[in-house]
């Protein structure tokens, strides 16, 4: 995949930046309107998950930081 490496880059940092925030993944992906299986694919460091702008936004949203720390 084009840019595999650098959505398991982007998985790490919000893995990261949740256990940082005390929250659990579930938690995190209950806040955004995702699937709990989509978020642990999110930040696990051996699958290359897309995702959208939208998903990376909201998730910089509710860990209370800027869309630039993830990247």
């Amino acid at each position: 995949m084009k840019y595999g490496d650098r959505y398991k880059k982007i998985g790490c940092k919000i893995a990261k930046h949740r256990q940082q925030a005390n929250l659990t993944q579930e938690q995190l992906a209950n806040k955004i309107g995702i699937s709990y299986s989509y978020i642990t694919q999110i930040e696990a460091p051996n699958v290359e998950k897309k995702m959208s702008l939208e998903v990376l936004f909201d998730i910089a949203d509710v860990l209370n930081i800027d869309v630039k720390d993830l990247l």
